[in-house]
């Protein structure tokens, strides 16, 4: 898998405001690294979906 083009794609939704297709797509990559056992893949994956949250945070939490 090609986690540095999955986490462009994912950032195009984010981007884009579509965070729900943004978080699945991270979660997919991460579990298809589970079922690798590619322990960087999913500490990366981890990161990504971190990001999908900061950014709902900061569009929709109250600051």
């Amino acid at each position: 898998m090609n986690i540095e083009s999955e986490a462009e794609n994912i950032q195009s939704f984010v981007d884009k405001g579509n965070y729900h297709a943004a978080y699945n797509i991270a979660l997919s990559g991460l579990n298809a690294c589970r079922r690798n056992n590619d322990q960087q893949g999913i500490d990366q994956f981890i990161n990504i979906i971190r990001g999908i949250v900061d950014a709902l945070a900061t569009e929709f939490g109250s600051h």
